[in-house]
């Protein structure tokens, strides 16, 4: 929508545009740090850094342009959603990167999809819509941290077994940190059974794990660890 300014217009740099920018600071900021609590990429600076710039992005649309008005004889039309437009396309590009496809499974959908909602609140804040920003950030946490539990309630989901063999460098003490990854990220170990790999200054772990959760989280966290060489979910692993 098209809208027309008389000559008689503010500059657009008043306590209301600062008010807007802080709200857009602090609602964005709880959204990366639940991010950050919860270990997700994405966290507080980059939501927040987010959040303000596209409420930064839509005030310059609406008032950026105001000092032109003298210069076209008192009239201008400006479309403010124009900018809007290009910085949620701006931000797709950014939450895909944050997108990673690993093993066949795809992961940081939900830190992509957070990326963009930050956006939007930044964008709701800056074009003075508090109310609506101040609820979607409430929606935030009911979404990542209420519908999971009733989602998991819904389906009833059984606990799933999975074997994994990691190898990994021995005398590194990293067979208890290995163990206690697992059982932080909400696996119980039904079995480990540890064994050295003749020839080589490696070991080799064979693991029977019972837990709710996908297994590409596991395998990703378990694969950052220093010293681990591999970690592969197996069928059948041999304990030779």
């Amino acid at each position: 929508m098209v809208t027309q300014y008389p000559l008689e217009i503010p500059l657009g740099q008043g306590w209301t545009q600062l008010a807007e920018l802080l709200l857009a600071f602090v609602l964005t900021a709880l959204v990366g740090l639940e991010r950050s609590l919860r270990g997700k990429g994405a966290g507080l600076r980059t939501q927040a850094i987010v959040g303000v710039s596209s409420a930064l992005f839509l005030q310059v649309g609406k008032y950026g342009f105001f000092d032109l008005v003298p210069l076209l004889g008192g009239d201008i039309r400006i479309d403010p959603s124009r900018v809007a437009a290009q910085v949620v396309s701006g931000v797709g590009f950014l939450g895909a990167g944050l997108i990673i496809t690993q093993h066949s499974r795809v992961r940081g959908l939900t830190t992509a999809a957070s990326v963009w909602e930050s956006s939007a609140i930044g964008m709701a804040a800056g074009a003075g819509l508090w109310l609506l920003a101040v609820v979607v950030t409430a929606l935030h946490f009911v979404i990542t941290l209420g519908l999971g539990v009733v989602e998991d309630g819904l389906l009833n989901r059984e606990p799933v077994r999975i074997h994994l063999d990691v190898r990994y460098l021995d005398g590194h003490g990293l067979l208890r940190e290995l163990l206690s990854r697992i059982t932080d990220a909400g696996w119980s170990v039904s079995r480990a059974s540890p064994r050295a790999v003749p020839g080589t200054e490696n070991a080799r772990l064979i693991l029977e794990l019972k837990g709710p959760r996908e297994t590409s989280e596991l395998v990703a966290g378990l694969t950052g660890t220093e010293g681990v060489l591999s970690v592969d979910v197996v069928a059948d692993p041999e304990t030779e």
